[in-house]
């Protein structure tokens, strides 16, 4: 995807389900989270595990998130990846994104098929903080 495309995902869409959040400050997602929520996004954590991640109430799946759910953003593993698909699918998200490390061809093209823009094996954050001029890192990346 160019940059351009990704460009236009963060000024056409503003809510984005992160599926696989969580409340340690060590991980990643805890990291991409606060940085969307810092930069203007509205974040929904999507974790049946925990009740809030920084301070936002945590939905078990997309389908119990009220509303309307522009980008879901996925921390799974990849062979975890198509039940969020179908998940994404079925609550009408616009934009599939799975993370770095996040690589399933067949989950891919099941959202493409059902119409969905998708970005492989990327950070969202990374993503938005070049477009945006910023300087990201998350735990694990200087």
């Amino acid at each position: 995807m160019k940059a351009e495309e990704e460009e236009e995902i963060f000024k056409k869409y503003h809510t984005i389900a992160v599926v696989g959040a969580s409340p340690d400050p060590e991980r990643h997602s805890n990291a991409v989270m606060g940085y969307l929520k810092d930069n203007g996004y509205r974040v929904i954590p999507v974790n049946p595990t925990v009740e809030k991640v920084l301070g936002l109430k945590s939905y078990p799946d997309l389908r119990s998130v009220p509303g309307k759910i522009d980008i879901v953003d996925v921390f799974r593993a990849p062979d975890r990846v198509m039940p969020t698909v179908e998940e994404a699918i079925a609550v009408g998200a616009k934009v599939l994104w799975l993370q770095e490390g996040v690589i399933n061809e067949a989950a891919a093209a099941k959202a493409r098929q059902a119409g969905l823009v998708v970005v492989m094996d990327r950070c969202i954050a990374k993503a938005h903080a070049a477009i945006a001029g910023k300087k990201h890192s998350t735990p694990r990346s200087p």
